[in-house]
């Protein structure tokens, strides 16, 4: 996986040495040689994060039917994304768009590994064999060849100066890819230089590529990997400055139209209303621990995805409203669709169907996955519920021969302002639209969204362990998760996101790993050997949600798939050294690893 050796061409007296650098990418800002020289303490570390699987539990699967006579391939596969597998298997297979129909299934869990490994390879066989072909892989087999997280080293060197402001960053990240390449870089560098504000940075990313298998997205993919490194960093200078650690935080923390890391600005964000709620919270206030517990806190951030969809929405004759959506529901999302059509057209949500559509019947909409699903397609099916709303008013106004400004809209029900009495159900006006010649025809609305800007999620989180001193082992005791959601629509699905979130980031800070031994063979290659937290290693998790709405997004929401995550693994490692004094470096936090550095400090008298 090193460097590959200089090979030299036919005709060439010397060759150029090679590498297995993928891509790389520079950003900076300021003076950063400056901002070291005036600092009043500078703090750097080396930070490694290892390898972590999705761990879903349904493995990737696809059954492809051709059809010989059309020249036509279906699929049924769990996917996130239902378009981009068709326009893949079209590119990989040299079959037009319209002859692929993609029919996503019941979703068995994802996390930004589905979208798309299988779906070419069991299309090719199918067309081949000229019959359906059902793919499925075996645990181990997933393991090995799907899209895990990848490893990642970084350099973070910070500064400060007395007055408590952080004045310089730099980073040096090195991604392992796998075999093949996956654009993370510029993400990894916005965020880990976007969280403060800082004058003088200057972050290199590199993407290699190793022999093992490409790596791929894991909620929030590098954010995680970078939040650990920056906010133990910035835990450490807290500490050497003698300043509250969450003052400190607050002091140096972005606000909306601060730059990024990729040096362009914050769209609106709420990261400072997430630290007030924790600063007033009786857990931080009191800071309660015994023996050798710790309480540790951490930022995360999301800069949320977004992309064009729409919806339509139909009224039927029996009052039902059915909203059809090209989006796959990974999470329950649909569930918030249901909730705006409901609210827009005045009806019960029980009132209200979401119908998923496929790549032939479906309105387009773009993947799941990036937090953008709600903030992209919300907009879409708010306006196709306007849309269908508008002809009900006017149809009633003709049955009511009365204004379209003087009729309400009430369960299900429009009367005339002040005549509540006197109602009509929009069961019967959709039937009217539906029988009457020469009328409007049968109530349906289309509506359309393309958001120019996202809108950021930012979060806090507070992690209380405690400390095995004999064995090193570490014991999550308490998490308390801020997160700012713009607006909850349904806040017991947010709350659930959270929950889980926070789970998988336990996951990657105490358990999970993808471990290969010197031949590059995987050596946790099932639920035997590789280990993520289960049901009695998961402590109480108390969620708080900020509601600062985006300026942008329908009812002003934001994304909540991807920032649960993010700040578990830095909130449980700064928590650890406030235990025991011990700084880990790497994750996840090995209870040998971690005995044996205590030890070494206690030989050395250090705390």
């Amino acid at each position: 996986s090193g460097a590959h050796s200089a090979v030299k061409a036919k005709g060439e007296s010397e060759s150029k040495p090679m590498n297995n650098v993928y891509a790389s990418q520079h950003f900076e800002r300021g003076d950063i040689r400056k901002g070291f020289i005036e600092a009043d303490i500078v703090f750097e570390k080396n930070y490694k994060l290892t390898s972590v699987h999705q761990s879903y539990m349904e493995p990737h699967a696809v059954v492809a039917e051709p059809d010989i006579f059309r020249g036509s391939l279906t699929f049924y596969t769990s996917t996130q994304g239902q378009f981009i597998v068709r326009d893949e298997v079209s590119r990989i297979l040299s079959i037009p768009k319209h002859k692929i129909r993609v029919v996503p299934m019941t979703f068995g869990g994802g996390f930004g590994a589905k979208y798309g490994i299988l779906e070419s390879l069991a299309g090719a066989v199918a067309l081949t064999v000229r019959r359906p072909i059902r793919l499925v892989l075996s645990r181990s087999e997933d393991f090995q060849t799907t899209t895990p997280s990848p490893n990642v080293h970084i350099f973070l060197k910070t500064s400060a100066k007395k007055d408590g402001f952080i004045n310089a960053l730099e980073a040096r990240i090195i991604l392992d890819n796998g075999i093949f390449g996956l654009p993370l870089s510029g993400l990894l560098a916005t965020l880990i230089g976007g969280y403060y504000k800082i004058e003088n940075t200057s972050i290199d990313c590199y993407e290699v590529n190793t022999n093992k298998p490409q790596i791929g997205a894991y909620r929030a993919p590098g954010a995680p990997q970078i939040t650990f490194a920056l906010e133990s960093n910035v835990d450490e200078m807290a500490e050497q400055l003698g300043l509250d650690k969450l003052e400190f935080r607050y002091q140096n923390a972005v606000e909306t139209g601060d730059l990024m890391g990729n040096n362009e600005p914050w769209p609106d964000l709420g990261l400072k209303s997430c630290l007030d709620s924790l600063r007033d919270h009786p857990t931080w206030k009191l800071k309660g621990k015994k023996a050798n517990e710790g309480i540790g806190i951490a930022i995360g951030g999301w800069t949320s995805f977004m992309g064009p969809a729409s919806a339509i929405c139909r009224v039927e004759s029996d009052g039902m409203v059915r909203i059809h959506v090209g989006s796959v529901d990974i999470s329950g999302v649909n569930s918030s669709f249901v909730l705006i059509a409901a609210e827009v057209l005045g009806v019960s949500p029980n009132q209200v169907e979401i119908i998923q559509g496929d790549t032939l019947s479906g309105p387009f909409a773009p993947n799941s996955g990036g937090s953008q699903i709600t903030y992209s397609v919300a907009g879409a099916v708010s306006e196709a519920a306007e849309e269908a709303k508008k002809k009900i008013l006017q149809l009633a106004s003709d049955h009511f021969e009365a204004s379209i400004n003087d009729l309400e809209m009430h369960e299900g029900l429009v009367h005339v302002r002040g005549v509540p009495h006197k109602t009509v159900s929009i069961g019967k006006l959709a039937s009217i639209a539906q029988s009457k010649p020469g009328g409007p025809g049968p109530i349906a609305g289309q509506g359309q969204s393309a958001i120019q800007q996202n809108a950021p999620c930012f979060t806090v989180h507070l992690a209380k362990v405690s400390v095995d001193r004999d064995t090193c082992r570490v014991t999550p005791l308490q998490c308390i998760a801020i997160h700012d959601v713009g607006f909850a629509l349904n806040p017991t699905m947010v709350n659930g996101q959270i929950h889980g979130g926070v789970v998988q980031g336990i996951g990657m800070a105490l358990h999970e790993a993808m471990l290969y031994d010197d031949e590059g063979q995987l050596l946790t290659g099932s639920f035997m050997e590789y280990d993520f937290p289960k049901a009695d290693c998961v402590p109480s998790i108390e969620t708080i949600l900020i509601q600062n709405p985006s300026p942008n997004g329908p009812f002003g929401v934001r994304g909540i798939g991807e920032p649960p995550i993010i700040p578990v693994g830095a909130a449980i490692a700064n928590a650890v050294n406030d235990a025991i004094g011990v700084r880990c470096t790497e994750l996840p936090i090995r209870s040998e690893k971690l005995w044996q550095t205590s030890f070494v400090n206690n030989e050395q008298g250090i705390k």
